[in-house]
């Protein structure tokens, strides 16, 4: 049965795609939930529509997180963390603090699943990847320090 998606569907496709699938998924599952409707003969230039609206979304999020890389780049966020007198962390500075140091340093709200970057356990100087989109990635150095 084919099938326009009305909304991307892991593993099947993105909004605008008309796609075959079995009679029954798209019976008991993708109508209902409303991901989909059936692909009449009508449907052609619906699927055009939600193609050309996804590409300028697409376009839309991609210039905007060209414009947020370059506002962050070359960005330090300073962490401070308890520390042992050799430098040693109490404990670990990750992707949770780095997210909260980027907020509130910068005003740039990040989820921690969009840094990239090893646990820290000592106190210096590190290096994050916030991956903005799919192919927009931008370094941010971290400062650990030691509270006084």
């Amino acid at each position: 049965m084919k099938v326009l998606l009305r909304s991307d569907v892991d593993g099947l496709g993105r909004t605008g795609d008309v796609v075959d699938v079995a009679r029954g998924y798209a019976r008991n599952y993708l109508v209902p939930k409303g991901l989909a409707i059936e692909a009449v003969a009508g449907v052609t230039a619906q699927a055009e529509s939600m193609r050309r609206k996804r590409a300028l979304k697409a376009a839309s999020d991609r210039t905007e997180a060209e414009a947020t890389a370059a506002r962050i780049a070359g960005v330090v966020v300073q962490v401070t963390a308890k520390a042992s007198d050799e430098g040693r962390l109490f404990g670990s500075v990750g992707t949770v603090e780095v997210a909260e140091a980027l907020t509130v340093q910068v005003g740039l709200e990040v989820d921690r699943r969009q840094l990239i970057g090893e646990v820290i356990k000592e106190v210096g100087s590190y290096e994050f990847t916030v991956d903005l989109y799919s192919d927009v990635a931008v370094p941010v150095t971290v400062e650990v320090q030691a509270e006084a």
